[in-house]
């Protein structure tokens, strides 16, 4: 069997792994140098960092496990912490390494800046939402939720919305409310152990999948053709025409922008984006923050992460003020509100114009198979219980794998 999978991200990285893994053979067609797609290393003046800041959680059961399937060791690769979030304006609340549902319970009752009587009627809420099993009678916004819900207070403020644009980029009054339950229902809500915590990588995100993938195919015969964009598709008598060659499948694993280039008439395919910007600081070798992951409250900032040798990255999600400041003046407002001493440190601004699709309620959303038999797609946003994730994305692609061969199999 002979197939194609067209955009090495992490979605046709995922893809190519299990087909060749179930003795396919694959050619992966990349248009960047290098595999990854929007989540890979960059160097920048020197250091191997990433093109965009991504959270990982220990529930990302899947990734871990591709990560383990290719060679690329977790516990060497990823920092794993508890999750701690805590922000500029004295708001913190610190899950303890105890198992679910007790570490929830402790870090509600011991966090810093809220009342009593909102722990206790969040705590309740969120037993409520596990009795519904996190579904919703109908999407809405997470603004619109939260207000029904009575989560008027800090938590909603400091907790809810922050956590809302990290994982949907999409702010809390435009994005939806169910998709959010199922990332509160497979975090916070997880009764798996270690589901919560915070996974940062040592390194590069190449370096936990993109770099072992090249390799691990690459040793299994599968052919890696990177810097090769793919412009057209063709059905044809004895299979799919891509760039000359005849393919018995095909899985499509590129952005949805690139999906339409590729195959005109598919509906269900997002069609409005979301940025997002990462503001690289290179601080003297000691600045350190107290936690790997602080909140920004109360200006442009929205959250900083510490990569260590006294780089610290700010992270920007969704459409913003942001977007219309230059360079230096956003580098500037956000070392302010960092507090860091000293005049303003080298640094590096990437903007991704379109990071991810913006996460609205009722989204309509493709899925793997197409009316194609032998054609099937891949990507985060082919992955409708998640937003953008990477997480998402390795799913995808694992079932667009599985959809491929099911149908190989039954003929």
């Amino acid at each position: 069997m002979n197939i194609a999978v067209i955009g090495g991200g992490w979605a046709g990285i995922a893809a190519a792994v299990e087909l060749v893994d179930r003795g396919a053979r694959v050619t992966l067609f990349e248009a960047g140098r290098q595999l990854g797609g929007r989540a890979r290393r960059a160097r920048i003046d020197g250091l191997e960092l990433d093109n965009g800041q991504h959270i990982l959680l220990g529930a990302y059961r899947d990734t871990l496990a591709l990560m383990t399937r290719i060679g690329a060791d977790p516990e060497k690769l990823l920092r794993r912490l508890p999750l701690r979030v805590e922000d500029n304006r004295g708001f913190c609340l610190a899950l303890p390494q105890l198992p679910p549902p007790f570490n929830l319970a402790w870090g509600l009752l011991t966090a810093r800046g809220v009342s009593l009587g909102e722990k206790l009627r969040t705590a309740l809420w969120m037993q409520g939402l596990k009795w519904r099993q996190f579904k919703l009678p109908a999407d809405t916004s997470v603004a619109a939720w939260l207000e029904g819900a009575g989560q008027t207070g800090t938590l909603r403020r400091h907790l809810w919305e922050p956590l809302c644009l990290a994982a949907l980029n999409t702010p809390a009054e435009q994005a939806s409310a169910q998709i959010f339950a199922h990332v509160l229902r497979d975090s916070l809500g997880s009764p798996a152990t270690g589901a919560t915590d915070l996974l940062l990588p040592r390194g590069s995100l190449s370096e936990l999948i993109p770099d072992p993938a090249s390799h691990w195919l690459s040793t299994r015969s599968a052919r890696l053709r990177t810097g090769h964009r793919v412009k057209r598709i063709e059905p044809g008598a004895a299979g799919w025409q891509v760039e000359g060659e005849t393919f018995a499948k095909v899985i499509v694993a590129v952005a949805p922008q690139h999906l339409r280039a590729l195959l005109p008439g598919q509906d269900k395919v997002p069609d409005r984006f979301e940025p997002i910007g990462t503001v690289y600081f290179h601080y003297p070798a000691g600045t350190t923050l107290p936690y790997p992951l602080r909140a920004l409250q109360g200006g442009v900032g929205q959250w900083l992460v510490d990569r260590g040798r006294g780089v610290l990255a700010a992270s920007l999600s969704g459409h913003g003020h942001w977007e219309n400041m230059g360079d230096e003046a956003l580098a500037l407002a956000l070392h302010q509100e960092m507090q860091q001493p000293g005049p303003l440190p080298p640094y590096r601004v990437i903007r991704e114009q379109r990071a991810t699709f913006a996460c609205l309620p009722d989204l309509p959303r493709p899925a793997c198979r197409t009316s194609y038999p032998d054609l099937f797609l891949a990507g985060d946003y082919t992955w409708a219980d998640y937003p953008a994730t990477l997480e998402g994305a390795v799913r995808s692609g694992m079932a667009a794998a599985a959809a491929c061969l099911e149908k190989a199999a039954r003929r």
